[in-house]
């Protein structure tokens, strides 16, 4: 009888040990892809250029679309929705409206089931933005970079110099 039941107090330790080390509810690791990072993924591989003219700047993005300013542009394959990010410019949100003739250099996505083209480059007016890096991360602009750089150079100034 004792061996029995050293036997079922072994079995049951075991079952324990075993509920704790797996989740009940356990489901298989999702593989992660490359340079998708916190939003859409941007495949420079596939660059495409439009050629077209601002029907609309969208300030507040739709629902389940990139955050962020897009410009729906009607171009030779009809309308686009290009987003051009969050790091605009006073100048340069004041500068886009409709009608404007503009040119983007961007790579085509698919997320919730629609088309957006995530601009790299837009050039209008004369002027050319580069909004991406080349693999896909949204920039500051030059005048923000500077701001930045010279608000840490003189807080640590103010503070006795780096450290």
């Amino acid at each position: 009888m004792n061996k029995i039941s050293s036997l079922l107090r072994g079995l049951c330790a075991a079952l324990c040990l075993a509920m704790v080390a797996i989740p009940l509810g356990a489901q298989p690791t999702q593989v992660s892809q490359p340079g998708r990072g916190f939003g859409p993924g941007y495949d420079a591989a596939h660059e495409t250029t439009l050629n077209g003219t601002v029907q609309e700047v969208l300030t507040r993005h739709p629902l389940g679309s990139p955050a962020g300013t897009h410009l729906m542009v009607a171009g030779p394959q009809g309308m686009v929705d290009v987003h051009i990010g969050s790091f605009l410019t006073k100048d340069t949100r004041e500068a886009l409206h409709m009608g404007l003739p503009i040119q983007v250099v961007g790579a085509e996505q698919t997320l919730h089931g629609r088309q957006y083209l995530l601009a790299r480059q837009i050039i209008f007016g004369g002027r050319t933005l580069t909004l991406r890096s080349p693999k896909g991360f949204l920039l500051l602009p030059a005048s923000s970079r500077r701001a930045s750089s010279r608000s840490r150079t003189a807080k640590a100034l103010t503070n006795g110099g780096a450290r």
